[in-house]
């Protein structure tokens, strides 16, 4: 059976448990879940796919999509990731896909309790040395940059913070400047100056548009490179959430990019206010304490948030990497752990799902060749595996579960997948029953609902605690899986007194073990 909602089809009967239907116009999400996911330059279709198939009966929240304003068309290099930050108007088709697939794939996402957030890019406009004319824009509006002319918006030189800027060169110069860093072009893109009226009403009007066509929030992109006053106008003039999928009166969710790693006068707290802010320092700290850098252990995680200088738990967007900095590029450095060392990034995420402090995001990535010179990455331009002609890729799914054709998926890494659920069951419970062996070797608890186990020693770990949970046979889900009342990995038994034994080699490729109360048997 299936019914017609808002031009896409919703098998109902798929995702028992996550939706029920109640008419064609509303519907109530039964099982609710924090964790974003940035399913990174994939298209639109690919998106809508993995909604239904995959992201909602495995909890998923959430999807941060790629900007899905026009932008220009870079050949040199080929098609580079970063084009998709570089924007000549609010049209929505990118080579992500037109705009119809876009309210398609929003749809479908929403049909299925899978919300969606678009990254949007409104600081700038794109680089003055991007040229001119229709070829060069996903949507073949025509612009011309030197001249700071986009007509598809309208844009004129009239509406970018040149006169503000206090640099000869146009460019932000120093970051220790807030004048710089919020008047002048980051990197040579042309700043708009989100002062004017004009300006405002232009992105209020797009963001609008994305709003009531079913998108549950934004990241915004260089928040830091715009003033709180003038986000706070705009943010304050977006539609309540489209009422087909949302409760009436819902806002859209604001999660904010600006880097603070605590030594620019830009500070991170000065956008709290106004929606939840990326914590840069989330994944540069635990980085460091996952590979053991300067001392750093496991153990030390047991004051883990604001005591080591984060943002407030309730204001903080976190997460491992991202799109720019797993390129070396953004904020954390070497110490950020990225896919290319999966067994210290699925620790990583790992504890990231299982520890209470702010709302996780994941990142699914596409691989690229690294060529290192110098220290620096030559090929950190590369976008999405691609055709010759330049246009995306689908991503395929194998048998496995796994992704093809360079696209790395660690969404779709088992443990991670079954680590969201585990996210789930324990939401909203404080941290409890918090073990150490004084260095890499960690548990503890998420009340009586969760318990997880780490071992990041250069030893095995064997040792009985208390969990917390009731008496019974849990299913371990890092290395197994719960199907027809069996476990594929290892059980583990909870006696009655609430402790159980666990061991955990050295050597594991996922030395983690993780219990909740859906894993038992």
């Amino acid at each position: 059976m299936k019914v017609k909602l808002c031009g896409c089809l919703l098998a109902l009967g798929f995702g028992l448990g996550l939706l029920q239907c109640q008419t064609h116009s509303k519907r109530q999400i039964l099982q609710s879940s924090s964790t974003i996911v940035h399913l990174f330059e994939w298209r639109w279709n690919d998106i809508a796919e993995e909604c239904g198939r995959y992201l909602a009966p495995n909890g998923f929240g959430a999807v941060q999509i790629s900007p899905p304003s026009e932008n220009v068309i870079v050949t040199q290099p080929w098609r580079p990731w970063w084009e998709r930050y570089q924007p000549v108007s609010y049209n929505l088709c990118s080579r992500s896909g037109t705009e119809q697939e876009l309210r398609d794939m929003i749809c479908k996402c929403n049909a299925v309790g899978v919300k969606i957030y678009a990254d949007v890019v409104i600081n700038h406009m794109c680089a003055p040395d991007m040229g001119e004319g229709r070829r060069r824009s996903t949507c073949g509006s025509f612009f011309n940059a030197s001249k700071r002319e986009f007509p598809s918006v309208p844009y004129t030189a009239s509406h970018f913070n040149d006169d503000k800027c206090p640099t000869l060169s146009g460019n932000i110069e120093t970051y220790q400047d807030i004048y710089q860093v919020r008047n002048c072009r980051l990197v040579g893109l042309l700043d708009l100056a989100q002062d004017q009226e004009h300006v405002r009403g232009r992105i209020v009007d797009y963001m609008n548009r994305l709003v009531d066509m079913g998108v549950a929030g934004f990241r915004v992109d260089a928040c830091k490179h715009m003033w709180p006053e003038d986000l706070k106008n705009i943010y304050s003039k977006l539609h309540d959430l489209n009422a087909t999928w949302f409760p009436h009166g819902s806002r859209p969710l604001i999660y904010q990019e600006v880097i603070d790693l605590g030594d620019e006068p830009v500070k991170a707290i000065e956008y709290s206010g106004l929606g939840l802010v990326t914590e840069f320092k989330y994944g540069a700290m635990l980085g460091s304490v996952i590979r053991k850098w300067n001392q750093g252990k496991l153990a030390d995680l047991k004051t883990w948030g604001e005591h080591w200088g984060l943002l407030p738990s309730d204001e903080a967007l976190v997460f491992l990497d991202n799109h720019d900095n797993q390129r070396g590029h953004g904020a954390g450095g070497a110490s950020v752990v990225t896919f290319r060392e999966p067994r210290i990034y699925k620790m990583a995420v790992a504890f990231m799902l299982a520890h209470p402090y702010g709302v996780p995001r994941l990142m699914s990535s596409y691989r690229w060749d690294q060529r290192v010179v110098g220290g620096k990455d030559q090929n950190d331009w590369m976008g999405p595996p691609s055709y010759p002609d330049g246009s995306t890729k689908p991503v395929p799914i194998q048998p496995d579960g796994s992704c093809g054709e360079g696209w790395v998926c660690e969404h779709r890494w088992p443990s991670i997948r079954n680590m969201v659920m585990f996210h789930n069951v324990v939401d909203g419970e404080p941290l409890a029953n918090w073990w150490d062996n004084g260095e890499n070797q960690i548990a503890f608890g998420r009340g009586n609902q969760g318990f997880i186990v780490i071992n990041n020693d250069d030893c095995p770990l064997d040792v009985t605690l208390y969990t917390g949970l009731a008496e019974g046979t849990y299913c371990d889900v890092i290395s197994g899986q719960m199907s027809g009342g069996c476990c594929s990995g290892k059980q583990l038994t909870v006696r009655k007194d609430g402790r159980a034994h666990f061991t955990i080699s050295h050597s594991d490729p996922d030395p983690v073990i993780a219990i909740h109360t859906h894993s038992k048997l």
